[in-house]
């Protein structure tokens, strides 16, 4: 996770470093040579992918990556990147703050879960399950959705998914029902602790996972990360609503290259690129480079 980034950039560098000593543990090195068990841990990954996608940022800025009139927006964690790429949220408080929020949600009761449902629109994955006490966690694009709640409920709702014509339910590798009703109980202790943390005006607006919202206004996310944590994410009309803004660009910065393919799903006509490595910020900044327009993304 960004060591080849690292060893090409300065910024992504030190960007490890401000990571290290903001969290007082060697991050960067769990971020490059594991172990993965316990980079997967919540609490590490939560900071892990934040470092990483900042580090990039950073790399790509550094070598002259920009846009006229940016908006940002990040799936869940990422929401996280969002606010201090756009300027609303300290490096280092951002870093403290989500590694509380993976200790929390790793404390939280694991007899939850969460599957990816494929074939399926959002619409039709809520209509399925219902009364099956599973929920729609991710609206992530036409065709993929995830759900979560308890285990037990389960393999009901599987069996009636695929009554409703879902091409897969593939369970996936969690350890709660994330972005359900069951993480309402780390909402107390997780609000405290952004209303702990300083926030300043953003410079760029982000829109919201929970409302798909632009926001120009910082303190806005001193809900919104609260009840993110227990709502679902709404990706699809996140991705739409950046689109009717303006955005005709979108770069995906951090260890892979997901979401970029989330995007290219809900907008088949978009540009799209990822940064995560030497080369695919060197095809970021071409697709940029290119684009006569330089609209916003």
């Amino acid at each position: 996770m960004g060591e080849a980034l690292a060893d090409a950039s300065p910024e992504a560098a030190r960007t490890y470093e401000e990571a290290n000593e903001a969290l007082g543990f060697d991050l960067r090195t769990l971020c490059w040579d594991g172990p993965a068990s316990e980079l997967e841990r919540t609490a590490n990954a939560q900071p892990a992918i934040l470092a990483t996608s900042i580090a990039a940022l950073r790399a790509a800025q550094a070598q002259g990556l920009r846009a006229d009139d940016p908006i940002l927006l990040g799936h869940s964690l990422g929401e996280f990147t969002a606010l201090v790429a756009g300027g609303a949220l300290d490096f280092g408080d951002a870093l403290r703050l989500v590694r509380k929020r993976g200790e929390l949600m790793q404390a939280a009761d694991t007899s939850g879960g969460m599957a990816a449902v494929l074939g399926l629109d959002a619409d039709a994955v809520a209509e399925a399950i219902d009364g099956t006490g599973i929920v729609v966690a991710n609206d992530n694009a036409p065709g993929q959705v995830v759900v979560t709640g308890p285990l037990a409920a389960m393999p009901a709702a599987t069996d009636a998914l695929k009554a409703a014509g879902a091409k897969r339910v593939i369970q996936l590798k969690v350890s709660g029902a994330f972005h359900s009703p069951a993480m309402r109980a780390v909402a107390p202790a997780l609000a405290e602790a952004i209303r702990a943390t300083p926030f300043k005006e953003l410079k760029y607006r982000v829109i919201a996972n929970v409302d798909a919202q632009p926001h120009e206004h910082a303190n806005d996310f001193v809900t919104l990360l609260e009840k993110q944590v227990h709502s679902p994410v709404q990706w699809v009309a996140s991705v739409r609503r950046a689109a009717g803004e303006g955005a005709t660009t979108f770069i995906e910065f951090g260890a892979g290259n997901v979401l970029t393919g989330l995007v290219k799903r809900i907008l088949p006509g978009a540009r799209t690129a990822n940064v995560s490595d030497p080369a695919t910020l060197k095809e970021a900044l071409d697709l940029v480079r290119q684009d006569p327009h330089r609209e916003p993304g």
